[in-house]
């Protein structure tokens, strides 16, 4: 029954969703999940790099950007998403921070002839157009892998959470304790619980704490996205504790973090494809909007780089993606 009634709600919408004419402009709202960290920009370069392609293309789009600073304040990003309702733009491509806070607001905008692609964290519900993103399980089970090596396959490790929520982050924290708890029996994970928040500040206070409580116990240590390897990299730092005593296996690339990768300040970075994932789902969005199939699900890739392969050229792609040539245009 649940099916047939998910069946008759997209035929609603699709049926509903008036085809654009080749004339006819495109707008396009892209919200993340936040603005201040480097993976948004390089999401915000592929949303333009998508535009420019587009209108090479003979289609005329228009992209608007905008979403809350933090990635903890629900509330905004949920006022952005309900503005964008109002002034009723053709299409929302979300970086949804919550997988259940904004589930309304996503049906809310699919029941008023506004598709939604959901990139990078997912909802729960499946009443959206697509969901471009990275395999964040699998992330976290490479993640796992390349930590039992460094580890020798023994020892304590710990992981700095992120925050309670995040889609993408539970998939990968769970990817990296499910592949250790079942493919690694003398590693064990002595802390799995303690959450980061949403900065690089609150990151770095936990990566303190924990490390002060448990450094002396532990040889690995894993972090989920950004902000907490930034975090984690500071604290390492400040208490003295060299790469080679603590492992640590981080998530995302920043300027920051492929400084530390060069300086070995950490062993390995799981790197996504951001600006991919901005391109593919403004792409998907528009190819929806003018009445063409968009897969349910499109994989953005992820790789392991670490300090023997990242300066090969395809690993410099993903570290070095060309985000200035894109904002600065626009």
């Amino acid at each position: 029954m649940l099916k047939l009634i998910n069946i008759i709600f997209f035929l609603i919408v699709g049926l509903s969703c008036s085809k654009k004419g080749p004339d006819d402009l495109i707008q396009i709202a892209v919200i993340p999940k936040g603005t201040s960290h480097e993976f948004w920009k390089s999401v915000h370069a592929g949303a333009i790099k998508a535009e420019k392609t587009l209108l090479e293309e003979g289609t005329k789009v228009q992209i608007f950007w905008k979403g809350p600073l933090r990635e903890d304040d629900r509330e905004q990003q949920i006022q952005v998403v309900e503005n964008f309702i109002s002034r009723e733009v053709d299409g929302i491509v979300l970086a949804p921070l919550d997988e259940n806070a904004l589930v309304w607001p996503v049906i809310s905008a699919m029941e008023k002839n506004i598709p939604v692609v959901v990139i990078d964290s997912d909802l729960n519900t499946d009443k959206r157009v697509s969901y471009v993103a990275t395999d964040n399980y699998n992330g976290g089970v490479i993640a796992a892998k390349h930590m039992a090596e460094l580890m020798g396959y023994k020892g304590n490790a710990i992981i700095i959470r992120y925050q309670a929520g995040s889609a993408s982050t539970d998939s990968r924290e769970k990817g990296f304790i499910d592949k250790i708890t079942n493919d690694y029996s003398k590693i064990k994970i002595i802390s799995m619980d303690q959450y980061s928040g949403a900065t690089r500040e609150s990151a770095y206070t936990t990566a303190q704490n924990l490390l002060n409580r448990y450094g002396k116990k532990i040889s690995g240590l894993f972090t989920p996205n950004e902000s907490t390897t930034v975090g984690a990299v500071l604290a390492l730092k400040d208490l003295n504790i060299k790469n080679g005593k603590i492992h640590l296996v981080g998530f995302d690339a920043s300027t920051r973090l492929i400084t530390a990768l060069e300086e070995k300040q950490l062993d390995a970075l799981v790197v996504q494809n951001p600006m991919g994932m901005g391109y593919k789902g403004v792409m998907s969005i528009v190819k929806h909007i003018k009445g063409e199939k968009v897969k349910s699900r499109i994989d953005t890739g992820v790789e392991l780089v670490t300090f023997k392969n990242m300066y090969s050229k395809e690993m410099q792609e993903l570290l070095n993606p060309p985000i200035a040539k894109y904002l600065q245009e626009k």
